[in-house]
């Protein structure tokens, strides 16, 4: 099991409101294709938030099934609710998901306290590794680092995906412990390599896995101008996949380039016509 380098964020594609799982299959396929190190299913990306727990089952089963060890697994299973990401957490480990990502109490506001408890009780729960998920513009809480570094004491507690995008409190947290630190936004995975971080749990990688790939291939290598120009090359689309909420703008550029339908769940809907336009500038110039 790997939980460095690339790590796609997957989405989830639908049909008719419905989850595909053949199209997921195909996206798996051309992910490992790639030589991505991982994948992250039922994340914030794959909009986990309205999938039910039924068909995360499924995903976590088919996608098992389909990989074959190929790949590292990874299901989202946090939520606000300390006993039903428990609940989450072991049915990923039961449908053989490698690990689990698990996002901060959303909405609740716990404090550092309530953070270190719940994340205690979920590793408690199961057996695999546990990656915690810091993302405090979607969940409202910011677990610091002194609190992550309680935690990292807890054996299968064993990375953060850091999506705060504060630069200093990685530093911080370099210092006081040695969890391994992935990127959680796809323009800061670079600053975050230099900093000792180990990769990225990517939306960008969705469309452009090889890139992402080479440039963290690049920076393992000790190529830091190579993996500076990759990171330069990406940063517009990079961006631009964050200019309405995640994961309307993956969607939507799937959808222009011929790999999904761009089919997205309520509450969250179709891109704007306005941004629509701005993307379809970005991918032309990437590309």
């Amino acid at each position: 099991m790997v939980l460095a380098n690339c790590i796609t964020a997957m989405v989830t594609p639908f049909k008719n409101n419905k989850v595909d799982y053949k199209k997921l299959l195909e996206l798996i396929d051309f992910q490992i294709e790639n030589s991505v190190s991982g994948l992250v299913l039922c994340g914030t990306t794959g909009e986990g938030s309205t999938l039910t727990d039924e068909e995360k089952e499924k995903i976590f089963k088919v996608s098992v099934r389909h990989v074959r060890g190929r790949i590292t697994l990874i299901g989202g299973t946090g939520t606000n609710d300390t006993a039903k990401t428990i609940k989450l957490s072991r049915m990923a480990q039961d449908c053989g998901m490698d690990a689990v990502l698990v996002v901060t109490p959303y909405y609740n506001k716990p404090t550092q306290q309530g953070l270190f408890l719940h994340f205690s009780a979920v590793a408690r729960s199961v057996r695999i590794p546990i990656i915690l998920y810091n993302v405090p513009g979607r969940t409202g809480v910011s677990i610091t680092p002194e609190t992550v570094a309680r935690l990292s004491a807890l054996k299968n507690i064993v990375a953060i995906k850091e999506a705060s995008g504060d630069l200093d409190a990685i530093s911080r947290l370099k210092k006081l412990c040695d969890i391994t630190i992935l990127s959680g936004e796809d323009s800061l995975t670079f600053p975050i390599l230099c900093l000792g971080g180990r990769g990225v749990i990517s939306v960008a990688s969705n469309i452009v896995p090889r890139d992402m790939v080479k440039m963290i291939d690049e920076f393992n290598n000790g190529n830091l101008t190579a993996a500076r120009q990759y990171h330069l090359k990406l940063h517009p689309l990079m961006k631009a996949l964050f200019i309405e909420s995640n994961p309307i703008p993956v969607k939507t550029a799937m959808k222009i380039l011929g790999m999904l339908n761009g089919e997205i769940r309520l509450p969250l809907c179709q891109m704007s016509k306005e941004n629509t336009a701005k993307l379809k500038v970005v991918i032309p110039r990437y590309s």
